[in-house]
């Protein structure tokens, strides 16, 4: 499967592109769209035109869920401020490199203010997720981090139910070339644009420092993933090494709400 990265089908919308910080009096427009509209794209995906409002700096990255009220206030989903009845998806990302058209490739880093995003509810996705995965799962809960569920075996009592979704797999896994004191993976195989890794994703193999994470991915012009860096250096040399991404995996969003709590 592949996530959603491309929309065409309303004019001037990129779900890729968060508008403001919108400041009263600036001169610059917003929002850009009524609040509520819906556009859509590839891989069944359709995203919803909501406001959000920061009370501090924060860094979103693609995959974070969030949830939204009958007005369209979103906000980043936690266990204690998540709302029964509450609309909910995955922030899509907030730019993409000149040579790919579209997709979610990068986190932002917000100020406090007001802002307006595009939150995809439906199709192919990224999912910031903690653990527990089980193929085509259908069911994920709410957690106490910002963005992130868990997808457990049976529900954690006190959490909030997130449905319906579907999860595909645990986790997803390629190869590449190792150079130990470096961060880039290249000669890759198995990793492809809009389908693994993601940005922010665990990766574990031989020579990869423990923790280290995804921070960036670079494509050719016809959007061939080329090189992968890492949080941290690699620890040795090795070619055709099998890496294991996990913590950002790809899910079927179906109109997602805060069902009931666990």
């Amino acid at each position: 499967m592949s996530v959603a990265r491309t929309q065409t089908e309303r004019f001037g919308a990129n779900p890729f592109v968060v508008e403001g910080p919108i400041v009263a009096g600036s001169g610059i427009p917003g929002p850009n769209f009524t609040l509520g509209s819906v556009c859509w794209g590839d891989a069944e995906a359709e995203w919803v035109y909501c406001q959000l409002v920061l009370a501090s700096q924060t860094t979103l990255q693609p995959g974070q869920w969030m949830q939204w009220d009958r007005d369209y206030s979103a906000s980043l989903l936690t266990t204690a401020a998540a709302v029964v009845g509450n609309r909910c998806g995955v922030f899509s990302g907030a730019a993409q490199p000149s040579t790919i058209t579209g997709g979610p490739v990068g986190t932002i880093t917000l100020a406090a203010g007001t802002y307006y995003v595009w939150v995809q509810r439906s199709g192919q996705a990224p999912a910031v997720v903690s653990s527990g995965v089980t193929a085509n799962l259908v069911v994920a809960e709410t957690t106490t981090t910002a963005g992130q569920a868990a997808v457990p075996a049976s529900p954690t009592v006190s959490t909030k139910q997130i449905t319906p979704v579907s999860f595909g797999s645990a986790n997803r896994t390629f190869t590449a070339t190792t150079v130990s004191g470096s961060p880039i993976l290249t000669g890759l195989s198995g990793a492809s644009a809009g389908s693994v890794p993601f940005i922010g994703a665990a990766i574990s193999g031989t020579g990869i420092a423990g923790g280290t994470t995804v921070t960036g991915i670079t494509y050719s012009p016809n959007g061939v993933v080329q090189s992968i860096t890492m949080s941290a250096n690699a620890t040795a040399n090795g070619t055709g090494i099998t890496i294991t991404a996990t913590g950002v995996l790809e899910v079927g969003l179906m109109w997602p709400y805060i069902a009931k709590v666990n």
